[in-house]
């Protein structure tokens, strides 16, 4: 039946859902009611070694005892653009498994492929339902939880177009899927069942791109559940040997500009980070070295401020009386501001959010606000800024007071942070007592303002 060698075990894993049948049906039916083991010499994976979608595989193989090689020096962007690649993969995407019946791409059908070729693979649970279950978590990692997470970072690191509105839409839908998982796990140790299945696996892969590289512990602590089980996995031994030590993400990397004059620095970041992963580095993603190059700007841009003239106000002190103004918050923190204020060394901001109209979902809307200002901590030293959620039903308006370090906001400011794109600004004219009087309403979170209600006020400090 095949030009290689291989033999062929029939078994049902799911005796209930199966019955006997003849050996013409046999050969009709798929992986779905028969499991097919395949001699299992010569597989071998065609990857980078830093490759998540690889990893995949390469974990379901370490719990499975089956042996699969990681082709050597796989470099993206070359290997698997030559003849011999498109040949398994004519559109030359990432893994492709090479078996003696012939290639098997997409990440997801080579991790069922290596777990099959185990009978009675506990990786897809032991009855029908838990392996509907499995079936389902995969899907759902893969259409919830990988799509949103790389809508979120592909865009930021330069490889598509970057459209705030998208990503707000990510964000939200990402949140969405980690609080549905976040609730699962809260009474559940794994996805299926009481021990490590293949939806753990994927989920985890999937998972450690997020945390890696985007998903700061600030954004993770909301979903502490999710917490708990990523760091179990990925500490597990099978799990550990693949992906090595994960380290959290400490901030989301900032805009790629369309400057690409990263190519001088492209030879210089993978001799740096073979050190922090010993031999999984020469394969290094250009992703990651793209997220590695965003953050060199960030101390130029911060230098410029602190060029500037000594100021007598010292951002820090305003902050702890703001912090620690509990009562007569107008004859103490408000009138405490303007004695420290200086307009020759700092700045007075409003902001409008632009689309309003489209803040009809006040959890939205609120997640928008808080993401603005966890993207705004690279300002932090420079920055004291009150955001305030203003109605009592949707539309919700969004405006905000910022102070910033300096005569106009921040350059370094507007290049990495893509909320300040999206409100209007406007700098306070202080000898305008109406606009002075606006700024004691937003300092001290004035209810009613302008005539309506507070949803939320939130303070950068």
């Amino acid at each position: 039946m095949h030009h290689h060698r291989t033999y062929i075990s029939l078994h049902k894993p799911y005796p209930s859902y199966t019955s006997h049948l003849s050996s013409l049906s046999v050969q009709r039916l798929g992986f779905e009611d028969w499991t097919i083991i395949v001699d299992p010499m010569a597989l071998v994976l065609h990857a980078g070694n830093t490759n998540k979608n690889g990893f995949k595989a390469l974990i379901a193989a370490e719990y499975s005892g089956v042996k699969v090689e990681l082709v050597k020096n796989f470099e993206m962007g070359v290997s698997n653009k030559s003849p011999k690649f498109l040949e398994m993969n004519p559109i030359g995407k990432v893994p492709v498994l090479e078996t003696p019946d012939g290639p098997v791409f997409e990440s997801n059908a080579i991790a069922r492929y290596v777990t099959r070729l185990k009978a009675d693979n506990p990786l897809f649970g032991s009855t029908l339902i838990e392996y509907a279950h499995v079936e389902q978590w995969i899907d759902f990692a893969t259409l919830e939880i990988d799509a949103n997470i790389l809508r979120w970072l592909i865009p930021r690191i330069g490889f598509a177009v970057y459209l705030p509105p998208a990503e707000e839409a990510a964000i939200s839908a990402l949140k969405r899927a980690l609080t549905a998982l976040n609730t699962h796990l809260s009474s559940n140790t794994y996805l299926v069942g009481h021990s490590v299945t293949l939806a753990d696996i994927i989920m985890a892969c999937n998972l450690t791109l997020g945390f890696s590289r985007l998903l700061t512990k600030k954004f993770t602590s909301e979903f502490p559940h999710v917490e708990r089980y990523f760091w179990t996995l990925v500490n597990q031994p099978n799990f550990r040997k693949i992906l090595g030590e994960v380290k959290q993400a400490e901030s989301v990397p900032s805009i790629q500009s369309a400057k690409k004059p990263s190519q001088a620095k492209e030879p210089t970041k993978p001799k740096d980070e073979p050190k922090k992963e010993a031999k999984k580095e020469p394969a290094k993603p250009k992703l990651e070295e793209a997220v590695a190059e965003e953050e060199a700007p960030k101390p130029k841009a911060k230098n410029s401020l602190d060029l500037l003239p000594p100021s007598k106000m010292i951002l820090d002190e305003w902050k702890r009386l703001y912090s620690n103004t509990k009562t007569n918050f107008r004859e103490v923190a408000v009138k405490g501001f303007w004695d420290m204020y200086d307009p020759e060394g700092y700045s007075l901001w409003f902001c409008d959010y632009k689309y309003n109209d489209e803040n009809t979902v006040s959890f939205v809307t609120l997640n928008k606000v808080g993401g603005f200002l966890q993207r705004m901590d690279l300002a932090r030293k420079y920055a004291f800024g009150k955001m305030l959620v203003i109605g009592s039903e949707p539309p919700f308006k969004v405006k905000g007071l910022w102070l910033f370090r300096g005569q106009e906001i921040p350059k370094f400011i507007i290049d990495e942070c893509y909320d300040m794109e999206l409100y209007d600004w406007r700098k306070v004219d202080i000898t305008d007592e109406d606009q002075k009087e606006r700024v004691n309403q937003m300092i001290e979170d004035q209810e009613p303002f302008e005539g309506e209600a507070l949803l939320d006020a939130k303070c950068f400090k």
